[in-house]
């Protein structure tokens, strides 16, 4: 990147607020001494937000309170003026009905925030599922100076000699225990050693694939997204972050200076690499429409369908965060992917992508590997449609057993969550290995909040049969731990409307996964008999947040963002609010 002219003191946006020799400038400053600080504190200085999604219930955040501090020690150290803002914490481990019905609130506060307050540039912290797109989605809004700084990932679990990931043996383990193939004990030994440190989820999830995406943008420090969150090296790097964006308050380097549709698709094709979690379409989406450069569904599985598989990382590969940072973390799997990037990209760092990782390596290549030695060579996402899916679905080829994505079977159906858990196991359910399982109702507004239910159960009369794998289909998510042949987001959604509330059991399904096929083999006159007789249910809200999400959240292939929030220029919405 070229040099950029540097701003001079009174140019600083926090100069409206502490720079005018005003009656209310006179508040500002003084009020400022009363917490303690001096002019000299202060004065001519980069005022810097620091939004913190620190909480008592975020486990996977539990360390940002130190990090904030090492974030200010280097904010301090650069000659800025830091100022931590707490922001809505949003943690997937404990939030119901799911945090993904909150994400747009988390990025209307982050844009508020900055908006509202004398800030010249921002650090995002952020690292579980949703507040890693939530933060990017408000600060592009806003479009100040703006670095992201990951959570990173929690140490490998431990159980009787044996790592274990997030989610993905979570899963494995309570399939054996309904199986009778494991005891209570095993059961209570797994949940005590799974999760032993801070940081988010350790396998390739939501979490890991989402800060990979951030620092492929470019808008996080080249590095950082693979450190664990108990290592050293984490701390170091939020006071490098605190340094770096006050140098990026001088050259007012914005989100808009940096995100192109080039820095898109390095981010997509980042995650494709990754085998990463199926939730990064819907965030992804969001995402850059936000930033004026809307990725879609199609253009999605375009580059599915060239990009390989390079990260051996459960759940579709072999390993862990750990053992991903050790063999040479995310810089080394860049430089591997390099083929399939735009290397001239801009970064925070100030540098092109390419110079940043000009000399990483890899040290594990069993862990990171090579496109002519890939875990897999394409499509680690594929993008559906049919009569079922007019505006598509997605699944995740490499986590479902290979015989399952060419397939027709008998649909069994579910009307809802709750029909769903209070039948699946009942010995009479007339299921076998080769139905096709239909939850409805799970969408955006169906569920409300299009929760992760997309890896439906196996019923236990059929896991008792060896039975690990089935085609599952709703317009849910899928926690990016997940595995199985699960066909995910399908849009539009059932509760609008969507060809999905029409399927009735027994009805046949055809899932084509090469030929990115998923219908319901019925005829167009009868899904338009069904149509006719189909009744909206009722809103699931009447007052509050709630209201608004089910007034303005828009469908799966558009993001689920909010549909007056979306932005249409490269250069944000922001807008400064007048001082009186």
């Amino acid at each position: 990147m070229s040099a950029r002219k540097l701003k001079k003191p009174e140019e600083l946006r926090s100069h409206r607020w502490y720079g005018v020799k005003d009656l209310r400038s006179f508040g500002h400053r003084s009020r400022t001494a009363q917490m303690g600080y001096t002019r000299a504190d202060y004065a001519g200085k980069p005022v810097i937000a620091i939004i913190n999604t620190w909480s008592d219930i975020n486990p996977c955040h539990a360390h940002f309170r130190q990090r904030a501090e090492e974030v200010k020690r280097g904010i301090w150290q650069a000659g800025g003026f830091p100022v931590e803002m707490p922001a809505i914490t949003l943690s997937e481990p404990f939030q119901k009905p799911t945090t993904m019905l909150y994400r747009n609130l988390l990025a209307m506060e982050t844009e508020e925030l900055l908006r509202s307050y004398p800030a010249d540039a921002c650090v995002l912290m952020g690292g579980c599922d949703k507040t890693t797109p939530a933060l990017l989605m408000g600060a592009i809004s806003m479009n100040l100076p703006t670095i992201f700084l990951p959570a990173g990932p929690m140490l490998r679990g431990d159980y009787q000699g044996q790592y274990l990931g997030s989610g993905s043996d979570v899963w494995k383990y309570w399939a054996e225990l309904r199986a009778g193939n494991i005891t209570e004990s095993d059961w209570q030994n797994i949940e005590n050693g799974i999760a032993r440190s801070p940081g988010h989820c350790m396998t390739m999830g939501t979490a890991s694939t989402m800060t990979s995406a951030a620092e492929a943008l470019g808008l996080c420090l080249s590095g950082f997204a693979s450190i664990p969150a108990s290592d050293a090296r984490h701390a170091q790097m939020a006071s490098l972050t605190g340094r770096r964006i006050v140098e990026m308050a001088w050259e007012d380097l914005k989100p808009s200076d940096i995100l192109t549709k080039a820095s898109f698709d390095n981010a997509m094709t980042t995650v494709l690499a990754l085998a990463g979690s199926t939730n990064a379409v819907v965030h992804m989406i969001a995402v850059s429409r936000r930033a004026g450069f809307p990725l879609t569904l199609d253009h999605i599985d375009a580059l599915a369908r060239r990009v390989p598989v390079l990260a051996n990382l459960r759940p579709a590969g072999q390993y862990l965060m750990e053992d991903f940072y050790y063999a040479g973390g995310l810089r080394a799997l860049l430089k591997q992917l390099s083929p399939f990037l735009d290397l001239q990209q801009h970064t925070v760092d100030g540098k092109s992508l390419g110079e940043l990782i000009a000399d990483a390596k890899v040290y594990q290549p069993e862990v990171i590997r090579s496109p002519d030695n890939a875990l897999v060579p394409r499509d680690s996402l594929a993008v559906l449609k049919g009569n079922l899916a007019p505006d598509g679905a997605v699944i995740k080829p490499p986590a479902a057993e290979a015989h399952l994505l060419k397939h027709t079977g008998k649909a069994v159906v579910f009307k809802n969550y709750d029909d769903l858990a209070a039948r699946i196991d009942d010995p009479q359910l007339d299921i076998d290995k080769d139905s096709v399982i239909v939850l409805q109702h799970a969408g955006p507004l169906g569920a409300p909040g299009m929760p992760e239910w997309g890896q439906l159960p196996i019923p236990q009369k059929l896991l008792k049969q060896g039975v690990r794998d089935m085609v599952r289909i709703s317009d849910a998510r899928m926690s990016g731990t997940s595995y199985g042949a699960c066909i995910l987001h399908v849009a539009p959604e059932s509760y609008v409307g969507g060809p999905l509330a029409f399927v009735r059991d027994g009805d046949l399904i055809e899932l084509d996964v090469p030929a990115r096929k998923l219908n319901v083999l019925i005829s167009d006159a009868e899904m338009a008999k069904r149509k006719s007789t189909w009744q909206a249910p009722p809103q699931k809200f009447d007052r509050g947040f709630g209201k608004m999400y089910s007034a303005h959240i828009m469908q799966a292939n558009h993001g689920c963002d909010f549909d007056f929030l979306e932005t249409k220029s490269a250069a944000g919405s922001g807008a400064d609010p007048e001082i009186h």
